[in-house]
């Protein structure tokens, strides 16, 4: 939930591009083969419903704004994969549900919630009330009976807000953003002290910069 008028995505790290690794020695098979999958997700929800999938894409808008820009990370499909495919943390905090289970749970409570604070549903909010709703259950006030034994505060930090950053991040246009190469398998670092930079790392723009920064981005492999 911040400012949705977000710099350009390649702000920090000009003309980097992670895909511009597919082919290089820094990735093997079986980076591009978890990439190429990660990619090709299609929007069509597998596990959440139609009605649950315009939900978790609001709650997305809203937990990680992106750039207009840009093709936007399809954060919500990139969730209801991981959940379709039943890919959990392998813990949970003492009394919360399983990881769809929760999902569904919360989506009916802050649904809930939103039609007894304003008469619509979460996804029709204007999105400062839609934060609005989110910053509460954050701090863990909604309390609709609809919620059960899962507290919103669990939910919110646990689960919702765990998850939807977890799949921005798990997108290579993220880390294009913030420079990060991917998995380094096979090519590995080499300088590892403290703002050490190995040429195949993106280089970061400093002020005055941005231009060597571009150049030497757009040979980054």
């Amino acid at each position: 939930m911040h400012d949705t008028r977000r710099p350009s995505a390649n702000d920090r790290y000009p003309g980097y591009d992670v895909l511009a690794k597919w082919s290089g020695m820094s990735w093997n098979e079986k980076t591009r083969e978890v990439i190429s999958r990660r990619l090709a997700i299609g929007p069509e929800p597998k596990f959440f419903t139609a009605e649950e999938f315009v939900t978790v894409t609001a709650i997305a808008a809203r937990i990680v704004p992106q750039p207009s820009n840009r093709p936007p990370i399809p954060v919500a499909a990139l969730v209801d994969d991981k959940l379709h495919r039943d890919i959990m943390d392998g813990y949970r905090e003492p009394g919360q549900p399983r990881d769809g289970e929760a999902w569904h749970l919360g989506l009916k409570a802050l649904d809930a919630e939103a039609q007894i604070a304003y008469g619509t549903p979460f996804s029709a909010l204007a999105e400062t009330l839609q934060e609005v709703l989110l910053r509460r259950a954050q701090a863990g006030e909604l309390i609709a009976p609809e919620w059960g034994s899962l507290r919103s505060d669990v939910f919110f930090k646990k689960r919702m807000a765990h998850d939807v950053v977890l799949a921005y991040y798990a997108h290579p246009t993220a880390w294009s953003e913030i420079g990060w190469g991917g998995p380094a398998s096979p090519r590995g670092y080499v300088r590892l002290d403290f703002n050490e930079r190995d040429p195949w790392e993106a280089a970061e723009a400093k002020p005055g910069e941005e231009e060597s920064a571009r150049r030497s981005n757009r040979h980054v492999r």
